[in-house]
């Protein structure tokens, strides 16, 4: 198996905690609409478009509306997620992500973010995160979401690497799939009854060091 060459990063959850911000949004949206939207209910939007995010909430919801209605609501819903956005600082990135990217950079490992989210450059710009990143693929580049690989591969293909070179840190069950469903090895990051399909899972970032991923490649 080669050595790892590249790390490819999610954003919410893994980078920064935004998840928050969707989360908010979509309560509010969902208590619009004249039902409830809970924390259980929000882990089934992990790694998921806005549209379908939508989608599952009308699910939830048991209703159903027509086209224009939700391009309206899901608009609605990003207007307010961004106003969260906009406030975001340094601060606001995940322990020891920052540390961990900086060393990958100094051993030569390329980095790339793969992200479902179309706010991921603003989000990496308000947080300071930009000029450790070497390619970004985001909402914007790809049509197919997680557990398609699509994200991924754009990356590895941006990289210059092939995929057998690269591992992916993903939160959420869709986003390991759609490494393995491209031919990557992947770190969850957080819980390791939720993320146990991943080649090895770490609570965060603050333990996580060079030589540890190194030993993914052996």
């Amino acid at each position: 198996m080669p050595n790892i060459q590249a790390c490819i990063f999610d954003l919410d959850g893994v980078i920064v905690d935004t998840a928050k911000f969707h989360y908010q949004a979509w309560k509010t949206l969902a208590h619009g609409l004249g039902f409830d939207f809970t924390e259980h209910d929000n882990e089934r939007l992990k790694g998921v478009s806005r549209m379908r995010s939508l989608e599952i909430i009308l699910e939830i919801g048991q209703q159903t509306l027509p086209e224009d209605e939700k391009l309206t609501l899901a608009t609605r819903k990003n207007e307010a997620y961004l106003e969260d956005v906009h406030r975001m600082t340094e601060a606001d990135v995940l322990p020891g992500v920052r540390r961990f990217l900086e060393e990958c950079r100094a051993a030569g490992l390329k980095t790339a973010l793969g992200s479902a989210s179309k706010n991921a450059r603003l989000i990496l710009d308000r947080v300071n995160l930009l000029p450790l990143f070497d390619a970004i693929v985001d909402g914007t580049d790809v049509a197919n979401a997680k557990p398609d690989p699509e994200v991924f591969l754009k990356g590895a293909e941006a990289l210059g690497v092939t995929p057998a070179e690269c591992v992916v840190f993903e939160d959420a069950v869709a986003g390991l799939e759609a490494a393995r469903n491209g031919g990557m090895r992947c770190i969850g990051v957080g819980d390791v009854t939720i993320l146990a399909e991943a080649d090895f899972v770490i609570p965060g970032f603050t333990d996580m060091t060079v030589a540890r991923l190194q030993q993914l490649g052996h």
